[in-house]
């Protein structure tokens, strides 16, 4: 019986987190092979099945979220999917009293298009766009040296974990072109409309 590398991948993290085997691919493939099978078996059929590889072989692989992420295993259903498929990345932020000049020079820096305004107590109390940035300055130049605060946008709206990616879509708009979360370790993700059509590719 013939079984994908994603069933196979999927099945071993299933049975280590439903069964607490901790398995590798192939017996996470002899699993799923089975379950593709069992149209084929009859009431009272006895069934014997060997997991023969250990998943400390796979720690890497397809114990891995970005790994799994990255080759398509995952279905993705929420903001942590849409992460996992990019790959966690830090936050890149301004402090509101930085200059406009700033933002600009980070947004070249590491290709971007949102930034978050964080005040000294880590609240997010704005943000700063491409887009917006550049309808400021083409009408008025001399606004790169005041201070991101009188300039700034509403804040990126934030949101949990698991939101689900229909939900994030909603609020990815013209108004507003990324969302926030803090991941498991309490620090902020952020993702734009391109991180989820890329993961959802």
């Amino acid at each position: 019986e013939q079984v994908t590398d994603k069933d196979g991948a999927v099945m071993a993290r299933r049975l280590a987190k439903e069964e607490a085997l901790f398995c590798g691919y192939s017996a996470g493939s002899c699993i799923q092979g089975l379950l593709q099978l069992k149209d084929k078996l009859k009431k009272g059929d006895i069934v014997v099945a060997i997991l023969h590889d250990h998943g400390s072989r796979y720690v890497a692989k397809v114990y891995n979220d970005q790994w799994m992420a990255e080759r398509g295993f995952f279905d993705v259903k929420t903001f942590k999917d849409v992460v996992n498929a990019r790959g966690r990345q830090e936050l890149i932020s301004v402090e509101p009293a930085q200059s406009v000049s700033d933002a600009v020079e980070l947004m070249g820096k590491y290709d971007i298009e949102h930034i978050p305004v964080i005040n000294n107590s880590g609240e997010l109390i704005g943000s700063i766009s491409e887009n917006g940035l550049f309808q400021k300055i083409f009408s008025n130049p001399e606004i790169k040296t005041e201070k991101i605060e009188r300039v700034m946008e509403k804040p990126i709206p934030v949101v949990t974990f698991d939101t689900p990616v229909e939900k994030l879509g909603a609020l990815i708009n013209r108004e507003n072109g990324a969302v926030l979360a803090k991941d498991e370790a309490g620090n902020y993700q952020i993702i734009t409309k391109y991180d989820v059509l890329q993961a959802l590719a």
